[in-house]
């Protein structure tokens, strides 16, 4: 599906408050309490590996990935997933979904978790997590906790307590970019270098 005025960029500190905004219009003043939510106020999100879209320079979608350790697993917590109403039902979070998955993979995530609905998610290659194998810090439903593994014997090792964890990315209470540029992703599923 090609949209021309969509482009996809790694989140930087510059897309804060547009993303606060998103994630207020998709979610309301309780997404703070969600159990999730308790998980990413635990530390920082990894930027490497957190998305926005924009259309025609506005941001108006966006999705963050949390470092977690998830039993013996580790990997990150996908979410918020959010898109402004004005574009959702046109591929937008599918594509950020694809984008961070593919990302976490490179960088060697054993996992991709999240909360969400199974008949939106599932098709996108995530797999139903064993009912109530992850002791998450508040109430969920365990029918919605899905997982897409990306390392060996991740159902197996997926059991327990789920918590941000540091990993190699987190310097000072920010996440450092893996490498020196900055990546974008056009709809057309090319992979460009946007600039330092």
């Amino acid at each position: 599906m090609f949209h021309s005025g969509l482009v996809y960029l790694t989140e930087d500190a510059s897309h804060d408050a547009a993303i606060e905004l998103i994630n207020e219009e998709a979610f309301g003043p309780g997404r703070h309490t969600r159990a999730a939510a308790r998980i990413r106020e635990q530390g920082p999100h990894d930027l490497a590996l957190s998305f926005i879209c924009t259309d025609n320079g506005e941001t108006i979608a966006s999705v963050r990935m949390t470092p977690v350790l998830a039993g013996a697993v580790k990997g990150h917590l996908l979410g918020p997933l959010a898109v402004r109403p004005s574009h959702k039902n046109r591929g937008i979070g599918r594509e950020l979904v694809r984008i961070a998955i593919e990302a976490a993979r490179r960088k060697g995530s054993e996992g991709v978790i999240l909360i969400g609905d199974p008949p939106y998610y599932m098709p996108l290659g995530f797999e139903k997590v064993a009912y109530k194998a992850l002791d998450f810090p508040g109430p969920v439903d365990p029918n919605r906790v899905l997982i897409v593994p990306l390392g060996d014997d991740v159902h197996a090792r997926l059991k327990g307590v789920i918590a941000w964890r540091a990993c190699g990315a987190v310097v000072s209470g920010t996440v450092a970019q893996l490498d020196s540029a900055q990546w974008s992703w056009e709809t057309s599923d090319r992979l460009q270098k946007v600039g330092h």
